[in-house]
């Protein structure tokens, strides 16, 4: 029967899902949590060791030990990121209980220590993600022209200045070059502009824009040091590197409360001259609370924030967003809808609009451009019956022609002086021609969002001093932008050098957090050297999401007043469940001064004032934009 039992045990260690489990616990769980496994090991054993046998202070001992180098390690890190840490009273309070043979108070403070760092090591596990991701968008290789005049593909690192490349539709730039042919490419990603621009032959194309129409051949003006995104990329990270580290919140508490704690420790002993009195009161000072509550809000607080659709990747995170004052918007994509929709149609007289919004329809399905799509989906919204177009002819950055159920058809740029009866007064015109007649225009622009106004006005009911427009877009849209979602202020045409310098200017003119919003690669410094980065991540670049410190997940700018309205509610539950802690806390070194405690009576008093904290940072925090639903 028992061998029986160890072969099923044997199988069941051995099915596919278990030995992942236990993969999981070997490579993460242990490496990153060893210290909490030892002090609860330490701990349990000494109370499973009968007492005559005098050897329960060894297990404690060694949780103590555990516990003991880890807050001193911890503390010098604190020091030497020039921060006062709580765990000061750790290291005390651990090395005074072992001086007078207390083992089991320090076994309870060691478990205490190491399950309120192991909840702050699983939320900044969830902290900013490293760069690796941009550098995987970035392109790793281009199709160069072979002596043959055939395109093969080559590492991009091989390409030197001068070389004819192929970028195919749909791709992205790989290097900066001059156009051989022309094309036409979305460069919203590095200048904010969300209409697709035409480009001739010979002018400038930037790495990392994309390829919105046919493929285009140009010759490398720079390899794949010097390129637009590799200038980029680097200054991201210099931007990342500069960013400044995030003070724990409870270390705050802690620059006041240890020195107070200490003080009466030593006034104890001084007047009492009760060496077992005096550690008492650093047992009972140890700021648990800190420890363990704080952790615990903001954690909750970010899966609150999780669920609303707005991903924090960090506690710090969360607890400068809180505090946000400043907050400097993208246009395209961020309020608006970062793609060329049709806002507007007019249609000559005598024209049927439903006829001509077909015809133009079923040519543009030859097209990949990205307005065909915009028109496409706009026709069939309004009912239009698609058919096929033959004899289909394309002129690049002009527009497409052929026929349709036997009629001469024409999609692109107007030909001539627009007509009285076409109100257009700015955005991208697409005009359509039947039988060589003009028959309609659409109108295409980048709407705003329907939540854009509303989510400006909800984050100034969050205490956010200004919002501020910053754009790579022409003057006159960003100003109207502006206005419409009644932003305090806008800089139109910024690179992404020059969004930097705004971040700067704000930074040094506000006491609270400047926080950044974007979703392109221009973007992407801007987020990273933010006191909090907070990207669209739906429509997003890799580059803005990786360089961000929050993504918005369901790509609606709501969420973002949302996260802050859970950042806010996160960090008072953290500093209400420190504060009542602390508060029994205090009361509980009292007791210890005047010997109603002793020192392993005070460990486990705290046991009690950790639950307390705890539970009350578990109790969800009351929205603030209730009232404005």
């Amino acid at each position: 029967m028992q061998v029986e039992c160890l072969r099923l045990w044997r199988q069941t260690l051995l099915t596919p899902s278990c030995v992942q489990w236990q993969n999981r616990i070997v490579k993460s769980f242990l490496p990153r949590y060893w210290f909490l496994l030892v002090t609860v090991v330490g701990l349990l054993g000494g109370l499973g060791l009968s007492q005559s046998s005098g050897l329960q202070w060894l297990p404690w001992a060694a949780s103590a030990a555990v516990g003991f180098g880890l807050s001193l390690r911890w503390f010098i890190d604190a020091l030497k990121n020039k921060s006062f840490g709580s765990d000061v009273l750790a290291v005390v309070s651990i090395l005074a209980t072992a001086v007078i043979g207390e083992w089991l108070a320090a076994a309870v403070i060691s478990l205490m220590l190491a399950s309120g760092r192991a909840l702050e090591t699983w939320a900044e596990g969830r902290a900013h993600s490293k760069l690796e991701s941009l550098l995987k968008r970035a392109p790793q290789s281009v199709h160069v022209f072979a002596a043959n005049g055939n395109p093969i593909t080559v590492g991009i690192a091989e390409v030197p200045v001068g070389t004819r490349i192929l970028v195919k539709s749909g791709e992205v730039v790989p290097l900066d070059g001059t156009l051989v042919t022309v094309g036409t490419f979305d460069e919203s990603a590095l200048t904010g502009e969300p209409l697709p621009v035409f480009r001739e032959a010979g002018e400038e194309v930037a790495s990392g824009v994309v390829n919105s129409d046919g493929s285009v051949e140009l010759i490398t003006t720079q390899n794949s040091q010097s390129s637009t995104y590799a200038g980029l990329i680097r200054l991201v990270q210099q931007a990342k590197a500069d960013s400044a580290v995030a003070v724990r919140l409870a270390n705050k508490w802690a620059v006041r409360f240890v020195p107070f704690a200490l003080l009466l420790s030593v006034g104890t002993w001084l007047v009492t001259r009760n060496v077992d009195a005096a550690v008492a009161v650093v047992v009972a000072a140890t700021p648990c609370p800190l420890i363990l509550a704080v952790p615990v809000a903001i954690i909750a607080g970010m899966s609150k924030a999780a669920s609303k659709g707005a991903i924090i990747k960090g506690g710090a995170a969360l607890e400068q967003l809180a505090r946000t004052k400043v907050i400097l918007l993208d246009k395209t994509g961020t309020l608006t809808h970062g793609g060329p929709r049709v806002t507007s149609e007019w249609f000559a007289p005598g024209a049927d609009g439903l006829e001509t919004m077909s015809l133009a329809a079923s040519l543009e399905q030859s097209s990949p451009h990205v307005v065909a799509k915009s028109v496409i989906g706009y026709a069939v919204a309004r009912g239009a019956q698609l058919t096929h177009a033959q004899n289909v002819r394309e002129d690049h950055g002009l527009g497409l022609s052929g026929t349709v159920v036997g009629k001469t058809v024409y999609v692109g740029q107007p030909k001539g002086e627009i007509p009285e009866w076409c109100l257009a007064d700015e955005g991208l015109l697409v005009a359509i021609y039947i039988g060589g007649e003009l028959a309609g225009i659409l109108g295409l622009d980048d709407p705003i969002r329907d939540e854009s106004t509303h989510t400006v006005a909800r984050l100034k009911s969050l205490k956010v001093d200004r919002v501020v427009l910053v754009s790579g877009d022409r003057s006159g849209t960003v100003e109207k932008v502006a206005k419409q979602v009644g932003a305090n202020d806008y800089f139109a045409e910024c690179t992404p050098a020059a969004k930097l310098a705004v971040l700067e200017a704000e930074k040094q003119r506000t006491k609270g957090m400047v926080v950044v919003v974007g979703d392109g690669i221009n973007d992407a410094p801007a987020l990273a050297a933010a006191d909090v980065g907070v990207a669209m991540g739906a429509r997003g670049s890799t580059a803005a999401s990786e360089a961000a410190d929050v993504v918005i997940v369901e790509d609606s700018l709501s969420n973002l007043a949302i996260a802050v309205d859970v950042a806010q509610g996160a960090r008072r539950r953290a500093l209400q469940a420190s504060g009542f802690g602390m508060a029994l806390a205090i009361a509980a070194m009292v007791a210890a001064a005047i010997g109603l405690v002793n020192p392993t009576g005070a460990a486990i008093s705290q046991e009690f004032i950790d639950a307390a904290a705890i539970l009350w940072a578990l109790v969800p925090a009351r929205s603030r934009l209730a009232k404005l639903a």
